[in-house]
């Protein structure tokens, strides 16, 4: 097929040649993608790279044809290219160009579709960053929402934030490949979309439910590793369902009320200031912590944020265990063998410790748990061997889905604001020192939130009554320190008790 003379030269011939590559290795990799191999990788070639190539081959041709037409054509000031399709080398050029327009849009719309579909993929989101998101999309698959998609939470409906998210994701690309991202990687994310755009398309709050049995097992740092078990009656909303936000604990986001709260960190670890607002009455109320007192214009320079379902659920998806508790379950699982002595305290303590990474941490976990039973328990360190080792190997199996030491993904980096162990939680407002200007508190009392139900050990069980909780004991007698102490001042995730 003849086709136009401008069109033979080294700059349109080498354009046609990567454009033609680009293309069969896109329908090679599609081939690949579709039969025989998912990986994300291929996505990023197939539908961002190949196409940057292959629209670069096409331009080239033009290009060579308008830089060649000086050299076979006498050029008169002002003349346009003609075509004549009279004229065979025009006419087979307008057919190529023709045929070849109509397969590129089609590749092209299917290419962006693709490219949008593998861009909003959990795939794309957890494993093309490998290293800088390990520890966010191994902590997502191990949640309850492990099968809601990233962007139904990071990004949301609408075209403003999907455009907000790329170009924030712009500048994570070239962090990632400039290597300049902060380990870990701050949190809290300042431009996500309010938890009530996103949340509540699921947990909408005309359908919060009624109060929760709650069954928590701990092992003590004895010998013996003793089982304590605690059951906890959760008051998430009132006693029964038709009373819906009226009490409990999702009264915080009760369309009835506002609740709003300054902080003085960047982590909203601290709240020394909250503001109570009744939407029906116009009641308002402030209380500020006497423990941690701010002037009025200190006050007025921290943000007010208005308590939604992230100011709690502040981890939902990427929630890190500290190691007192998944030791805990690990042993609860039976995979650690609750049977060796002190086996609770020992890999609590060495998975709580410090690592450059995860190799390190395997080897150190690893040895200093056998030596630890060599030296003080050789009878059981020679007879018992193959328990201790896969007891050590299922903590690290544990370990890392909440430990990653290269990132700094910990769980003290990145606090859970639900509960009051590990952190104030819900003392960061309910800790007995907020009062307002007529001397109310905000209550700091256990059973605002639960009331406990039972509590023991096997031998030592006690349980309350239908309609009645029980005072609680703490597993180890600390001469009732917990009842003026904030759980998070002794319970630092390596606490073993």
């Amino acid at each position: 097929m003849r086709v136009p003379a401008l069109s033979k030269n080294w700059i349109s011939i080498s354009g046609a040649a990567i454009a033609v590559f680009a293309l069969i290795n896109m329908f090679m990799l599609f081939i690949i993608s579709v039969l025989l191999e998912d990986n994300p990788y291929i996505g990023i070639v197939l539908f961002m790279v190949l196409p940057g190539i292959l629209i670069f081959g096409l331009l080239l041709i033009p290009v060579g044809m308008w830089a060649h037409r000086k050299d076979i054509v006498e050029k008169v000031e002002g003349d346009w290219p003609r075509i004549d399709l009279n004229i065979v080398e025009h006419r087979n050029g307008a057919l190529i160009f023709l045929v070849g327009t109509v397969i590129f849009l089609f590749l092209s719309v299917f290419g962006a579709y693709e490219a949008f579909h593998f861009s909003e993929s959990v795939e794309f989101c957890g494993t093309v960053c490998h290293t800088v998101m390990e520890p966010e999309y191994v902590a997502y698959q191990n949640s309850a929402h492990a099968r809601v998609a990233c962007v139904e939470c990071h990004v949301g409906e609408g075209a403003d934030w999907y455009v907000k998210s790329k170009m924030s994701g712009m500048y994570q690309v070239y962090a990632v490949l400039a290597n300049i991202y902060p380990r870990p990687i701050p949190t809290p994310i300042h431009n996500l979309r309010p938890a009530r755009e996103t949340c509540e398309h699921c947990h909408w709050p005309q359908k919060f439910y009624t109060r929760k049995l709650r069954h928590e097992v701990y092992y003590l740092a004895d010998e013996d590793n003793s089982r304590w078990t605690l059951d906890l009656m959760m008051k998430i909303g009132g006693q029964h369902e038709t009373e819906g936000l009226s009490q409990g604990i999702h009264w915080h986001v009760n369309p009835d009320v506002k609740v709003e709260y300054r902080s003085d960190d960047e982590r909203l670890e601290s709240i020394p200031w909250v503001r109570f607002t009744d939407m029906k009455t116009g009641e308002v109320r402030e209380y500020l912590d006497e423990e941690n007192s701010y002037s009025a214009d200190e006050l007025e320079s921290m943000e007010v944020q208005t308590m939604d379902c992230m100011s709690c659920h502040n981890r939902p998806s990427h929630s890190y265990t500290a190691p007192t508790r998944f030791i805990n379950d690990a042993l609860t699982a039976g995979v650690v063998d609750a049977s060796i002595p002190e086996i609770k305290t020992v890999l609590t303590r060495l998975s709580g410790e410090e690592y450059a990474d995860r190799e390190s941490a395997h080897s150190g976990i690893r040895e200093g748990f056998m030596s630890y039973y060599e030296e003080n328990y050789p009878d059981i360190f020679n007879g018992q061997g193959e328990q201790l080792s896969e007891s050590v190997n299922a903590a690290l199996e544990y370990y890392d889905q909440n430990v990653f030491p290269y990132m700094g993904a910990r769980w003290d980096a990145y606090p859970a604001f639900i509960g009051h162990m590990e952190s104030d939680g819900c003392f960061r407002c309910h800790n007995g020192t907020h009062s307002d200007a007529e001397g109310d508190y905000i209550r700091r009392d256990c059973d605002l939130c639960h009331t406990i139900q039972g509590q023991g050990t096997a031998d030592d069980w006690e349980s309350a009554a239908l309609n009645e909780s029980l005072e609680f004991r703490h597993p180890v007698d600390i001469d009732g320190a917990w009842e003026f102490m904030l759980c998070s001042e002794c319970h630092d995730g390596l606490i073993p008790f």
